[in-house]
C-alpha cells in the first residue's frame, strides 16, 4: 500500500516539476522574461518615446523658441517609433507568437483540483429496501494529472500553421513599415515643392512691386499712363494673394508630414535641405529581380499558399488517435479524512469519427488551397504591373526635368528682355506681366517635375521593398535668380 502511494506521488511530482520547468522556460537568471521569436530589431522599429522629436530648451534673443531642423532620414526614424500602423502590426506579432505557443500547449501537463461536498439519496435501493437510504460523501481534495503523449502529428501541424502565420504577420508589418515610409517620403517632398513654391510667390511679389514703382515713376514723370499704374497695382494685389495661398499650403503639407510620422501635435520644425534631384540608375529586370526577393507582398503570397497545404495536411488527420497517461488522487469518503483512493493509466482515445464531414473538410481544404494558388499569381501579376508602372512613371518624370529646367532658363531671359524694354519705354506693360506669368509657371513647373520624379522614385522603392541610393544632384534655380540679381545690380549702378 505505501508502495502504491509513494508512485502515485512520485507521478504527480514529476509532472508538477515538467509544468515548472517549462514556467521557467520563460524566464531567465535575472527573473526577466525572454520574449522567444519576437527578437524585434529596436535599430529598426525603435519605441515611440526613443525617436520622438525632442528640443532643447533654448531661448534666442526676443524669448522665441528656437524651431529644431529636420531632414528626410529624421523623419523616416520618427514614423518609424510613433505610427501607429506600426505598432499595431508589431502587436500582430506579439500575438501569433502566443498562438504558436498556444498550439505547443497540448504537450504539457494538465493539472485539476475539485474539492466538496454532496448529500445522496439512493431512489432505487430506497424503493426495493423500503427504507430511506441517505449518506454524506465529502471530498477533501481530488488532484488529477493527464499528459499527451503523441497525437501522430495533429499538434506539430498545427503549430506549423501557426508558425507561417506568425511569418506572414512579421511580413506584413515589413510592407507597412514600406508603406508608412512611402507615405513619410511623398509627404515630405511635398513639403519641399510647397516651401519652393512659397519662394517662388515670394519673389514674383518682389517683381510685381518694382514693376509697380517703375510704372508708378514713369506716370508721375508723364512718361506712362495712369493705365500701366493701375494694371500694376491689380498685379502686385494678385501676386500677393497667391504669396497667402503659398504660404497656407506650406502649412497643410507640414500638417501632412506629421500625420505620415505618427506625430500630428508636433512641435514646428524646419526643412533643413532643399528639394533635389536624386538620380536613380535601375533596370526594370533589375526592379523586378529585387522585388522578388525583398517585396513583401511577394513572400506574404508563398507563406499563404505554404498554410492553405499545411491545412490539407490537417484535415486529413482529423481520424488519428491520442496516447495519453492519466492519474488521479482522493481523500474523502464519510467525513474529510476517513478514506483514499486513487487511479492511473495510459490510454489510446480515438475521436467520433464522421466519414462524411471528415471527407467534406478535406474536400473544402484542397479547394482553398487551389484558390490560393489563384491567388499567388495574382498577387504576383499584380506586383510586376505596378512596379512596370512605377518604373516607366519615373523614367518619364526623370526625362521631364532637364526639359522644364530649359524652359525655366528661358522664361527667365524672356521676363529680363520684356522688363528690359519697359524700363526703356518700348515694352507695353500686357506684354511684361504675361512674360512674368510665364517665369512663374515655368518655375512651378519645374518644382513640380522634381516633386513628381521623387515621388515615383519613392513609389518604386515601395513597390520593389528596398531604397535606392545613388547620390544627389541640385538644379539649383536660385542660385541661378542670386546670379542674375547681381549681374542687374552691376548694370544698375553702371547706368
Amino acid at each position: 500500500m505505501r508502495k502504491k502511494k509513494f508512485l502515485i506521488i512520485f507521478l504527480i511530482t514529476f509532472l508538477i516539476l515538467q509544468q515548472c520547468s517549462f514556467a521557467a522556460f520563460w524566464h531567465n537568471k535575472n527573473g526577466e522574461k525572454i520574449d522567444i521569436g519576437n527578437s524585434i530589431q529596436k535599430e529598426e522599429y525603435p519605441e515611440s518615446e526613443d525617436v520622438e522629436p525632442k528640443r532643447e530648451q533654448k531661448v534666442i534673443q526676443g524669448g522665441i523658441e528656437e524651431v529644431i531642423d529636420v531632414n528626410l532620414d529624421d523623419c523616416i526614424r520618427y514614423a518609424l517609433g510613433n505610427n501607429p500602423r506600426i505598432q499595431s502590426a508589431l502587436q500582430d506579432i506579439f500575438a501569433s507568437d502566443a498562438r504558436v505557443k498556444q498550439a505547443w500547449s497540448a504537450f504539457f501537463p494538465q493539472f485539476n483540483w475539485q474539492t466538496g461536498y454532496t448529500r445522496i439519496r439512493q431512489l432505487q435501493l430506497s424503493d426495493a429496501i423500503g427504507s430511506t437510504l441517505v449518506y454524506n460523501y465529502f471530498l477533501l481534495g481530488q488532484i488529477s494529472a493527464s499528459q499527451l503523449l503523441y497525437d501522430f502529428g495533429v499538434t506539430q501541424n498545427l503549430a506549423t500553421i501557426r508558425k507561417l502565420d506568425k511569418q506572414g504577420y512579421k511580413i506584413t508589418l515589413t510592407g507597412t513599415v514600406n508603406d508608412v515610409v512611402c507615405e513619410v517620403k511623398d509627404a515630405y517632398y511635398n513639403l519641399q515643392y510647397n516651401i519652393e513654391a512659397k519662394k517662388v510667390a515670394k519673389e514674383m511679389v518682389e517683381r510685381y512691386e518694382s514693376f509697380y514703382n517703375q510704372a508708378k515713376g514713369y506716370y508721375i514723370a508723364g512718361i506712362a499712363p495712369k493705365v500701366d499704374v493701375t494694371i500694376a497695382e491689380v498685379n502686385l494685389s494678385n501676386s500677393k494673394l497667391m504669396l497667402i495661398q503659398a504660404d497656407n499650403a506650406v502649412e497643410i503639407a507640414m500638417a501632412r508630414l506629421s500625420n505620415a510620422m505618427g506625430l500630428p501635435y508636433a512641435n514646428k520644425y524646419k526643412i533643413s535641405d532643399n528639394l533635389r534631384y536624386n538620380p536613380c540608375n535601375i533596370t526594370l529586370d533589375e526592379a523586378i529581380n529585387i522585388a522578388k526577393e525583398s517585396r513583401p507582398e511577394f513572400q506574404l503570397a508563398d507563406v499563404r499558399l505554404e498554410a492553405s497545404r499545411q491545412n490539407i495536411q490537417l484535415m486529413k488527420k482529423a481520424i488519428f488517435p491520442t496516447i495519453t497517461v492519466e492519474g488521479q488522487y482522493q481523500i474523502g469518503g464519510g467525513n474529510w479524512t476517513s478514506n483514499y483512493g486513487y487511479n492511473f493509466g495510459g490510454y489510446l482515445n480515438f475521436p467520433t469519427i464522421n466519414g462524411m464531414l471528415v471527407k467534406n473538410q478535406i474536400k473544402e481544404a484542397k479547394a482553398l488551397y487551389s484558390k490560393e494558388q489563384a491567388n499567388t499569381t495574382n498577387t504576383k501579376n499584380n506586383i510586376y504591373f505596378e512596379i512596370q508602372q512605377a518604373y516607366f512613371s519615373m523614367i518619364e518624370k526623370k526625362n521631364s526635368i532637364p526639359v522644364a529646367y530649359l524652359g525655366s532658363k528661358q522664361a527667365k531671359e524672356n521676363y529680363e528682355l520684356s522688363y528690359g524694354r519697359y524700363k526703356v519705354g518700348v515694352g507695353n506693360p500686357v506684354e511684361l506681366k504675361e512674360a512674368q506669368v510665364q517665369y512663374q509657371n515655368a518655375m512651378l513647373k519645374y518644382y513640380n517635375s522634381l516633386y513628381e520624379f521623387n515621388s515615383a522614385r519613392a513609389y518604386l522603392e515601395k513597390y520593389i521593398g528596398k531604397n535606392l541610393s545613388d547620390g544627389e544632384v541640385s538644379l539649383d534655380l536660385n542660385q541661378d535668380n542670386k546670379k542674375t540679381k547681381k549681374k542687374n545690380s552691376k548694370k544698375n549702378k553702371q547706368s
